[in-house]
């Protein structure tokens, strides 16, 4: 086989409608569109979704879903996550710095899931009571 031997398969190239050619052709006068209306008629189609004046299926569905605008500045960390950590003073520069929470976030609060085994500094991110109970227990500071 070679490239220049390759051709379709046999009935899968048809000829193109030819309209307006007469009437022997089956596609004279009205070329194919019917009498009247819409869709007779040059640059008559209409919307995707158009019910025909009903009211349409997407505008018939309620809205549903939202997405908070707070959620995209504000993140939790774990303790446990903070204890992997090799530094004492814990800020929210930090925590961008190994990933533990995103670029955009402005806001941080640390929650009580997982154990802390050392002594840290938090500076400037918010404490649950919890999570304040276990690094007040092992001597740790929270600078607000």
């Amino acid at each position: 086989m070679k490239l220049n031997t390759l051709t379709p398969a046999k009935g899968e190239k048809r000829a193109r409608k030819r309209v307006g050619r007469g009437s022997g052709s089956n596609l004279g006068k009205t070329c194919g569109r019917g009498h009247k209306g819409q869709k007779s008629r040059s640059g008559g189609s209409t919307k995707i979704g158009f019910e025909g004046g009903q009211m349409p299926l997407q505008r018939r569905l309620p809205k549903v879903g939202f997405c908070s605008r707070v959620y995209k500045t504000r993140s939790e960390v774990r303790l446990s996550e903070i204890d992997k950590l090799k530094e004492n003073e814990i800020t929210i520069d930090l925590l961008k710095k190994y990933n533990l929470v995103s670029k955009n976030i402005k806001k941080v609060k640390v929650i009580l899931s997982g154990e802390i085994t050392r002594e840290v500094t938090i500076n400037k991110i918010n404490v649950t009571k919890g999570a304040k109970k276990a690094i007040e227990a092992l001597n740790g500071k929270i600078k607000e």
